[in-house]
């Protein structure tokens, strides 16, 4: 039972991913990137800091090369929700998801080459196939002929090649440090770089009354941004990476594509075709099939 904990992890970090689009597009109608982000970051600081001093979670970073945690924090949060922040005040919440879905591939590829870690030719297939779901659903809609859009795609695309790169340095940074470890350097070198570049926004637009913007929404999405989605999630994630090869780890990616759609669609109300139903149910496909054949290959 215990080799399939890191299968069960991704598919819950999935969901909260998947459903966090929503509460960061309703946070987004309030406040801007980087109060967002400072808000969400502090929130799962405290979180966290909370839990090891109850003795739940144990972080020992004391004699440690704090580097490679560092390299992990730059990718992701600090690029990662730069990018994909900025990129959802132009696309949908469901778009978002769907071009998380590409994280795979890249992961795939830059694991090959800097871990070493070959996914198997029917991996392969398996990859493809759940890209091509997601490539029929970006194009499907035409997101591309409005600039907007565009801008904000290109924003989600940096934003999947930040999440690749920390893939693979999570992966590196689990031979030493513990998931809680690296969890919690994430989270506090996310707040303490979001909450610099707030000040330094908000100083140059001469607008520091943060506190003026909190409302019940605003509550609701932080604690969801900041608790399930940054803590718990990311426990997971790191974890999942600690347990199983990053090409592998990776693809529940797609799953949050799937996730996102549905609840873009059933929560905001964005619109649902027959191209979007289609390329979800090939990304399923892909994320069986890749993590499938990687447990047989384990296990031989």
């Amino acid at each position: 039972m215990r080799k399939y904990l890191p299968y069960l992890a991704g598919v819950t970090m999935a969901f909260i991913f998947g459903f966090s689009f929503i509460f960061s597009k309703a946070a987004l109608e309030t406040l801007s990137t980087f109060e967002l982000l400072f808000l969400r970051f502090t929130t799962a600081t405290i979180t966290m800091s909370i839990l090891i001093l109850l003795g739940i979670v144990k972080v020992n970073l004391k004699g440690k090369n704090l580097k490679p945690l560092i390299l992990v924090a730059f990718w992701q949060p600090i690029i990662y929700f730069i990018m994909e922040t900025k990129g959802l005040q132009y696309t949908t919440s469901s778009e978002a998801g769907v071009m998380m879905a590409f994280i795979p591939v890249l992961v795939a590829i830059l694991a090959a080459f800097l871990l070493d870690e070959k996914p198997s030719k029917l991996q392969w297939v398996f990859i493809a196939i759940s890209v091509i779901g997601v490539i029929s659903i970006v194009l499907g809609g035409g997101n591309f002929e409005t600039k907007g859009q565009l801008k904000g795609i290109m924003f989600l695309l940096s934003a999947v090649f930040s999440a690749a790169m920390f893939n693979i340095y999570s992966r590196k940074a689990s031979q030493d440090f513990t998931p809680y470890e690296t969890t919690y350097s994430m989270m506090i070198l996310g707040m303490v770089t979001f909450g610099l570049l707030y000040l330094i926004q908000g100083s140059l637009i001469g607008d520091l009354n943060i506190i003026s913007k909190i409302s019940s929404k605003v509550v609701v999405s932080i604690f969801y941004l900041g608790v399930l989605s940054s803590v718990f999630a990311f426990l997971l994630v790191n974890y999942s990476l600690s347990k199983l090869p990053a090409s592998q780890s990776s693809v529940f990616a797609n799953l949050t594509t799937v996730v996102s759609v549905v609840a873009g669609i059933t929560i905001r109300g964005e619109s649902f075709e027959l191209y979007k139903l289609v390329g979800a149910v090939m990304i399923v496909v892909g994320v069986w099939g890749t993590n499938y054949f990687g447990l047989k290959a384990n296990k031989n």
